[in-house]
C-alpha cells in the first residue's frame, strides 16, 4: 500500500484538502500534514526564527504552525515512520498558473517534495472569487494523475503542476500536457488610508492579462482542459548559458 503525504497551502481545515484526501485513500494510506492557518502565497519559505509545533489531530491527521514547505520537510523526515511514495498538495481553490507559481505555497509544497527526491503534485481549481468551488472534480483529476505517477514515476529533479478548470466533469473536454505561461496583473497593489491619514499599501486583486501563446497553461484552462505543466528544479537558462560561455 503506497504512503501518500497530503498538504496544502489554505490550512488543515480546508474542504479542498479534504476532497483530495477522500480522492487519494483509494490509492493508499493517505497522512495529511498541513499548515494550522493559512499560508497563501507563501512561496517556498522556510520558517527558521522559532520553533515549530506539530499538532497530532488524529492518527493520519497533523497540524504544524508554519509553511507549506515546513509541513513537507518536518513531515517527511519527522512525523511519517517511512518515506511516502508521493506528495501531494492541495487542492488550491484558485489557478496556480504562469507567473502565480513563483509565488504559490501549493506549488512550492510540490517542490519541497521534489527537493527531498519524492514524486510530486500541485493541484489548483481554476475558480474565480467567491465560485462555487468543483472540488469532487479536481480531486477525481488529481487522483488519476496520481496513479499514473504512482505506477510510472516522474522525471528527475520535475514535479507535476495541475490546473483543473472550475467546470463540471461533464464540461471538461480533457487533459493536455502544457508549458508555464505568464499571467501578470495590472493594478494589483491597493493604496489605502487609515483613520489618522497614514497611507497603507495592500497588495492583491487586480485585473488579470492573460498569455496569448499557445500549448501554455493559461490558454489550455481558458479552453476547458485540465493542464498538466511539468516543472523542473534547474531553473538555468541552459541557452543563455550556452551563448554566454561560446561567446
Amino acid at each position: 500500500m503506497a504512503l501518500i503525504l497530503l498538504t496544502n497551502d489554505d490550512g488543515v481545515r480546508a474542504p479542498g484538502l479534504a476532497a483530495l484526501a477522500g480522492a487519494l485513500v483509494a490509492l493508499g494510506r493517505v497522512v495529511i500534514v498541513a499548515p494550522e492557518q493559512d499560508n497563501s502565497a507563501a512561496s517556498h519559505s522556510l520558517t527558521m526564527r522559532r520553533p515549530l509545533h506539530v499538532r497530532e489531530i488524529d492518527a493520519n491527521s497533523y497540524a504544524i504552525d508554519g509553511t507549506p514547505a515546513d509541513c513537507v520537510m518536518i513531515g517527511v523526515k519527522k512525523v511519517l515512520a517511512e518515506r511516502p511514495a508521493l506528495v501531494v498538495s492541495g487542492i488550491n481553490p484558485g489557478p496556480n498558473l504562469g507567473d502565480d507559481i513563483n509565488y504559490s505555497g501549493t506549488v512550492s509544497a510540490a517542490r519541497e517534495g521534489t527537493l527531498l527526491g519524492i514524486p510530486s503534485l500541485a493541484v489548483s481549481l481554476v475558480a474565480a472569487n467567491g465560485e462555487p468551488c468543483q472540488y469532487a472534480v479536481a480531486a477525481e483529476e488529481a487522483a488519476q494523475l496520481a496513479a499514473l505517477v504512482l505506477k510510472d514515476g516522474l522525471p528527475p529533479d520535475t514535479l507535476f503542476n495541475i490546473n483543473v478548470p472550475n467546470l463540471p466533469a461533464a464540461e471538461l473536454k480533457g487533459r493536455r500536457y502544457t508549458r508555464q505561461g505568464r499571467r501578470l496583473y495590472d493594478n494589483a497593489i491597493q493604496e489605502t488610508f487609515d483613520p489618522w491619514g497614514r497611507r497603507h499599501y495592500w497588495i492583491g486583486g487586480g485585473t488579470p492579462r492573460w498569455s496569448e501563446e499557445p500549448e501554455t497553461d493559461v490558454q489550455t484552462v481558458l479552453a476547458a482542459y485540465v493542464s498538466v505543466t511539468p516543472l523542473h528544479l534547474d531553473m538555468t537558462n541552459h541557452r543563455a548559458l550556452q551563448g554566454l560561455v561560446e561567446g
